[in-house]
């Protein structure tokens, strides 16, 4: 089987190349079991995991690099069951490995190669696949926001990202939507945020669906309800926790398809990338890919997973 790397060469504060080029060369004493591909611009891995996918072979891709990495590399190689999926973190973000309950093993070539591959779920929207969290509301027009200050001079990530939120802060709070979850119309509310959740964390550590698990065969989705500029602090923290399920602002559940409707074209974030739409439509798709999980990681209740790979 070939191993393909895909590096983003900012990972690791531009590190990511000659960290893991060494690393990879080192393991692999046969040059035809391995590959690696540089990314060299936006929609690069896409565009490279899609060529290498259709030619048939039994490969396993790695997205080295951040949640931006991985979502090129699975956009490319989904719908090819020739084409296993890893991750090996090196970027700011890897929000979706927060799932597991280590993360060492993700960054070990050999615990990497080693690994067993199970079945899991993605979320399909439109023509695009996310692994972790979709959703709209104030996380996704700070994470616009960002996109657009991180283009400004001498303007680090750390600082757009805060830029953004102070911005957004001074702005209008809140997107007045309709809800429909499988089928069943919600209602419209103005939201603060509305998310669809495979996995249970996102926007580099806040736990907005606890209960997400990405091979249960089901989406968690949530709704918060506007609130006051001065409340919202209080709330985000309770949000970074996973503690604000149960507060009166807050409505979830659990779906296959979650359907949102707004006014006007509003940012949407798809596992960190924006896009600018006025209705959106989140799907399940069960057992959508085959994750590599590294030799060593311990998930509970996966038997079942691991015996269908």
């Amino acid at each position: 089987m070939k191993h393909v790397f895909f590096i983003n060469p900012a990972a690791g504060k531009g590190k990511g190349p000659e960290l893991l080029k060494p690393l990879i060369e080192q393991y692999f004493k046969n040059p035809e079991d391995y590959k690696i591909i540089i990314t060299e611009c936006e929609g690069y891995a896409k565009e490279k995991a899609r060529e290498l996918a259709e030619s048939g072979e039994e490969q396993r891709f790695f997205a080295c690099g951040g949640d931006g990495t991985f979502f090129e590399v699975l956009n490319g190689a989904y719908g090819y069951p020739n084409v296993q999926l890893g991750i090996i973190p090196c970027g700011s973000g890897n929000d979706f490995l927060k799932f597991f309950s280590a993360r060492e093993p993700f960054a070990s070539i050999a615990a990497q190669v080693e690994g067993s591959t199970v079945p899991m779920d993605v979320i399909k929207v439109d023509d695009t696949y996310c692994i972790n969290i979709c959703s709209l509301g104030m996380d996704a027009v700070v994470a616009d926001g960002m996109s657009r200050f991180k283009r400004w001079p001498l303007v680090s990530g750390g600082m757009a990202y805060k830029l953004s939120i102070v911005k957004t802060l001074l702005g209008k709070i809140g997107q007045r939507a309709r809800i429909i979850i499988d089928g069943e119309d919600k209602g419209t509310f103005d939201c603060l945020f509305a998310v669809c959740a495979n996995g249970p964390v996102y926007g580099g550590g806040y736990k907005s669906a606890p209960a997400a698990n990405p091979m249960d065969g089901r989406l968690e989705w949530l709704i918060v309800e506007k609130i006051s500029k001065l409340k919202i602090l209080k709330f985000i923290k309770f949000y970074e926790k996973g503690l604000h399920e149960n507060l009166p602002i807050c409505h979830l559940g659990h779906c296959s398809v979650m359907e949102i409707e707004a006014e006007r074209e509003e940012p949407i974030n798809l596992d960190g990338e924006i896009v600018h739409k006025k209705k959106v439509r989140f799907e399940l798709i069960r057992e959508g890919i085959k994750f590599i999980i590294p030799k060593g990681i311990k998930l509970e209740g996966t038997e079942e997973a691991l015996a269908k790979a």
